[in-house]
């Protein structure tokens, strides 16, 4: 009787792929929509566990809209005659627009794409070292684990950290502030006299960097241009316009320290 019973129940599971694919075939042979419509409703557990696999960042009501979304952006690219299982084709699809859905949201402050990327990369990277060593990386390790230099995986970790900020109308904490906000409690100074000190001190070592130094500085904080669009006009990737800009601008806090 329990041999009995079972059968059934294995080969709907078995049918329920070769459901799937027939009415996407379907679909994909006749545009009717309803078949359309039934074949994403067939795959929607699958947009469901895709989504609660990032439940833990944010809710799993809007991951899940984005996934589903996705789910309807795969039915409707998915080419049955390629012989490919559907669900090959929609899980990457799905996953993309998760990841596109992150990049677009979850950073408060303007990051290269390039830049989010690896930021991610790292993330996942000290997570599985933390695990594995028993303590927090070092940039070496996350470098040999990542397959990025030292450097880049240094600016991906300060990238993080802007990926959420503070409002300044929030308020305080400290119950002896009462009702006043972040900003309320922060001092402003007028640094009109010590910005013609830091202008003539500056001045010299200007100077004597490099002319495309010089320019990119120029770009940047006079221009205010990104550093993409900087890249494009200095002849140089994005990535040596970072690095011009860290080596120049730490060069002149040293300097100007020591005058």
């Amino acid at each position: 009787m329990t041999h009995a019973t079972r059968m059934p129940q294995t080969a709907a599971r078995s049918g329920s792929h070769q459901d799937g694919e027939a009415l996407l075939a379907l679909y994909h042979r006749t545009g009717d929509r309803r078949v359309r419509d039934r074949a994403i409703e067939h795959y929607a557990p699958l947009a469901r566990r895709l989504a609660a696999r990032y439940r833990s960042r944010e809710s799993f009501e809007d991951l899940l809209q984005v996934a589903s979304l996705g789910l309807v952006k795969a039915v409707d690219r998915y080419d049955p005659a390629r012989g490919k299982r559907f669900t090959s084709f929609a899980v990457p699809t799905i996953a993309g627009e998760l990841r596109r859905h992150f990049r677009a949201t979850a950073w408060n402050l303007h990051v290269p794409r390039g830049v989010q990327e690896n930021a991610l990369t790292t993330r996942d990277a000290v997570n599985r070292l933390t695990h594995r060593l028993g303590r927090p990386p070092r940039v070496s390790e996350l470098a040999e684990e990542t397959g990025l230099d030292a450097e880049t995986v240094t600016e991906a970790l300060y990238a993080r950290e802007v990926q959420a900020t503070t409002s300044l109308d929030r308020p305080a904490r400290a119950a002896e502030d009462g009702d006043a906000t972040l900003g309320e409690l922060i001092g402003a100074g007028d640094g009109g006299f010590e910005l013609a000190e830091h202008h003539a001190d500056l001045q010299p070592l200007l100077r004597a960097l490099p002319a495309r130094d010089r320019l990119v500085l120029f770009l940047r904080f006079a221009r205010d241009m990104t550093q993409s669009e900087i890249a494009a006009q200095v002849g140089c990737s994005q990535m040596q316009v970072s690095r011009i800009l860290r080596r120049t601008i730490a060069a002149l806090a040293d300097g100007a320290q020591a005058r």
